[in-house]
């Protein structure tokens, strides 16, 4: 099984007992052999760990020096089986002044000694007393154990089979400085960033900690592997809570427990593929490179060859949907006011009298009814000047007619029934269509009806249609092509449909009225279906869409990963596979891909003509801002992936 780019990374917080290098080197070279049984790529332990942070004056002690270094041969030495990378902090003497270091192993050889840049002073910190900083520093190599070993903060360690792949360290302070270590490592191309870190605990430092964490994972662009020393370090003054993280590109990905005495070591596995693509996205990124020159060395490739391990990762099933109620809450309101904000800009540049849209009585037109009606309260004019025009055909069923009606006069907009049958009929007639051969031609008449209809009265009202259509149907190109497809304004166009239902929820449980309400729930329980086929006998929908294309949720899987990653089919299906669980067999799924990417490709053609409509997520299909694909590429390198599977 492929890993799919994933790299296997680790924190530790190692039982210690200050200034023991010998049970403390014991219990690092236990953690080091734990972690390659879990096939941790990289593992990276507190600063001065084999020491102890806290061993104040004895820093100042050859014999604790000394035995330092004989515990980094140890550790190095247990490392000669494993490919693994393995990060630990030591003190080291360097021509009469003492360097606060952190040692890069791998497969028995040290690679590198990285030395502190930033030496705290302030506060409960004292390490001026003890430690020198980086810049006087005066050699780029020194001898550890019969070897020469490049020593300074001006080193990357790259894969050497893989360009796109490198680290770099700083330790502890270096990250609560204004201009990090690592904002100049990831610019000059670092991908992974780790941190052997002694910082204490204060009551509130955790959440401060874990905002810098995260947010320096966010501003490079990059995962960041953050190691804290644990209650083993001395409590003379302050005390030491073992607090480890590991974040990508701002998603905290994994959390130690903190205060407890024995060896913690918590592990993530970080896309390292989607790293190189937002980067890639993202052009201002290398800009300046670094600001300096860094000396590169290379490492072996710590991935294990035919792993069979399982992805060790949160995939949620739904990515556009927040999985904290409070953020989805929050996600919501805030894409109601960009959807609102930019109908409003738009009614007040052109000074239009009315906002026209048509209602089916399905999730899409009620989101945008919703939205229209906000618009115009907010511009201080009445609902009614929404023309809400509802159009029976030949699929309308009850259900959905009753709760168009009930919405729109509810919400007090302007209501207009226009059934579309006699005049679908006149035209089957005219183009010589059999009125019971319920084909493309049959459905997309109605649709193209409806269109016509809305047009005709914008013209006639001295409005503007109001699009309704989704971010997933224009993904998918399930639309009629100038028919649903077209507007003079689209407030959903860069919503997926997963998030519309919460979105008019949230509506229905904050701005709603108790009656609004009860017919946007009904709203929401109702099938999702364009209703252009007859229903059943009994009067229920028979078309619905997710009988024919595959589930939205899986549609809108593939969608986020592709657009916002960058994924292959294979790892699309991999994701999904890890996400879903049993909810649907992998042929299933393969089977719904293939839809996906054959939709994606010969759909374009919709997407290249798209109307204004506002941006509110990070996938977006815009032909203006976000994306641009010809009408004609070829899906085959992506099918032919896709039959392998």
């Amino acid at each position: 099984m492929q890993n799919h780019g994933f790299a296997r990374v680790a924190a530790a917080s190692p039982e210690l007992r200050v200034a023991d290098c010998v049970f403390n080197s014991e219990q690092i070279i236990e953690v080091i052999n734990n972690a390659a049984a879990q096939e941790v790529e990289y593992l990276v332990l507190p600063e001065l760990c084999i020491t102890g942070y806290t061993c104040a004056d004895l820093f100042l002690q050859s014999k604790l020096l000394d035995a330092a270094t004989e515990a980094l041969l140890r550790i190095t030495a247990a490392t000669a089986e494993h490919t693994m990378i393995v990060i630990a902090g030591l003190p080291i003497s360097i021509k009469s002044r003492l360097f606060n270091c952190a040692a890069v192993i791998q497969q028995g050889h040290i690679l590198g000694i990285v030395v502190k840049t930033c030496i705290p002073g302030y506060s409960e910190f004292y390490e001026p007393r003890w430690f020198a900083g980086a810049e006087e520093l005066e050699v780029a190599e020194l001898r550890i154990g019969g070897a020469t070993v490049p020593v300074g903060n001006d080193l990357i360690f790259a894969c050497e089979s893989n360009g796109n792949v490198s680290f770099g360290v700083e330790i502890c302070e270096d990250l609560w400085v204004p201009v990090p270590p690592s904002s100049l490592l990831a610019q000059a191309g670092a991908t992974l960033l780790f941190n052997p870190s002694a910082s204490n605990e204060l009551v509130g430092k955790a959440d401060y900690r874990r905002q810098l964490v995260g947010s320096q994972s966010a501003s490079c662009v990059a995962g960041y592997v953050y190691a804290g020393c644990n209650t083993g370090e001395s409590t003379t003054d302050v005390v030491f809570g073992g607090h480890s993280l590991i974040a990508e590109n701002g998603q905290m990905l994994a959390e130690s427990e903190r205060f407890t005495h024995e060896s913690r070591m918590i592990t993530a596995d970080i896309d390292l593929p989607r790293i190189q693509y937002s980067r890639t996205v993202m052009g201002t990124f290398r800009a300046g490179k670094g600001g300096r020159n860094y000396r590169e060395l290379l490492y072996v490739s710590p991935v294990r060859e035919n792993s069979q391990r399982e992805l060790k990762r949160t995939v949620g099933v739904n990515p556009f949907v927040p999985g904290n109620p409070l953020q989805r809450d929050e996600r919501c309101q805030e894409i109601l006011s960009i959807q609102t904000s930019g109908l409003m800009k738009r009614i007040r540049h052109i000074g239009t009298k009315q906002a026209v849209i048509g209602i089916s009585g399905g999730l899409d037109s009620t989101l945008a009814l919703l939205v229209a009606v906000r618009a115009m309260e907010l511009l201080g004019r009445p609902a009614s000047d929404v023309l809400a025009v509802t159009m029976p055909g030949f699929g309308t069923t009850n259900r959905t007619y009753d709760n168009a009606v009930g919405l729109i006069k509810a919400l007090g907009a302007s209501l207009k029934v226009v059934d579309i049958k006699a005049a679908c009929l006149q035209h089957f007639e005219d183009i010589g269509h059999d009125k019971d051969v319920h084909d493309l031609t049959y459905e997309n008449v109605q649709a193209r009806e409806r269109t016509q209809i809305l047009m005709d009265l914008a013209n006639k009202n001295g409005g503007i249609v109001i699009g309704t259509g989704d971010l997933s149907e224009l993904a998918l190109g399930w639309c009629t092509y100038n028919g649903d497809h077209m507007s003079m304004y689209s407030v959903n166009s860069g919503i997926p449909k997963t998030l519309i239902q919460y979105v008019v929820a949230w509506y229905a449980d904050h701005e709603a009225d108790e009656t609004v309400g009860k017919f946007l729930y009904s709203i929401i329980e109702t099938g999702i279906s364009p209703e252009l086929l007859p229903p059943s006998a009994t009067g229920e929908i028979v078309q619905l869409t997710e009988n024919i294309l595959g589930p939205y949720i899986v549609h809108d899987f593939f969608l986020y990963y592709m657009l916002r990653t960058g994924a292959s089919p294979g790892k699309m299906l991999y994701l999904a596979q890890h996400a879903f669980g049993e909810a649907y067999p992998k042929e299933q799924l393969v089977a719904w891909l293939k839809v996906f990417v054959t939709r994606f490709f010969t759909q374009q053609f919709k997407r290249s003509c798209l109307p204004d409509g506002p941006k509110v997520g990070t996938v977006s299909l815009s032909p203006r801002g976000d994306w641009r694909m010809p009408s004609d590429a070829s899906a085959a390198l992506w099918l032919r992936e896709i039959e392998e599977l």
